[in-house]
């Protein structure tokens, strides 16, 4: 079983769509192992961060070459961003946080962006969305099939946003609410499959690992709600 999910992994690198090969981005941020069994939990961000132009040549094409080779690995716990030793960067120790807190293995969570294609700045990417959108959302739509996930753990307002289009998850059923001056919220809405789109809080912005804001809890009662 472990041989047929790993091969169904270089099956999603191949068919990445061409036009998107020679722009800067990333398919997914962990390797074979995250897809080589069934995963409840997907986490997709919105798309890859940085800039479009110094990181020109971090294409796509680059990028599939690169996950082929990358047996367990995880963006998250074993890159170096911006030169700071693998996982202590930004959102890296907080994403690290979450998966910790639900007892998960990093490198065993399959994880990506809604849009595999890297912009400076959020608005460039909502100007090319209705390209780039249908043509990531089919892989990600693979990897939720194929691995039977019931809850996609979205970072921030816009990727949940995106993802519940797709998912037809309309209906809110949960959320947690900041426990500080600000009180910025997270929401679980449920699609008619059963499945649950979980919008957080980006954690470029948001302290998961500070109790007061850290929305883990609303992301365990989704998977405790479709085991």
């Amino acid at each position: 079983m472990a041989d047929e999910y790993a091969t169904h992994f270089d099956d999603l690198l191949g068919t990445v769509d061409e036009s998107l090969h020679g722009r800067s981005g990333s398919v997914f941020y962990s390797g074979r192992r995250a897809f080589a069994v069934p995963a409840k939990l997907y986490m997709l961000g919105l798309n890859p961060g940085g800039n479009p132009i110094t990181q020109r040549e971090q294409t796509i094409a680059r990028n599939i070459e690169a996950l082929r080779l990358r047996d367990s690995w995880s963006a998250y716990a074993d890159e170096s961003w911006r030169n700071r030793p693998a996982g202590t960067h930004g959102m890296q120790p907080r994403v690290l946080h979450l998966l910790r807190r639900l007892n998960l293995e990093p490198r065993l969570v399959p994880a990506s962006n809604v849009v595999f294609v890297r912009t400076a700045r959020e608005a460039d990417l909502s100007r090319e969305k209705e390209q780039f959108l249908p043509l990531c959302w089919k892989i990600h739509a693979a990897v939720i099939e194929r691995l039977g996930v019931r809850v996609v753990t979205c970072f921030g307002r816009t990727a949940g946003s995106w993802v519940r289009e797709q998912m037809g998850a309309h209906e809110q059923v949960d959320e947690f609410i900041e426990q500080n001056g600000r009180r910025w919220s997270s929401h679980a809405h449920a699609a008619s499959d059963g499945r649950r789109v979980v919008t957080l809080t980006h954690p470029s912005i948001a302290d998961w690992t500070n109790p007061k804001t850290d929305p883990t809890p609303l992301v365990e009662r989704a998977l405790q709600k479709v085991a």
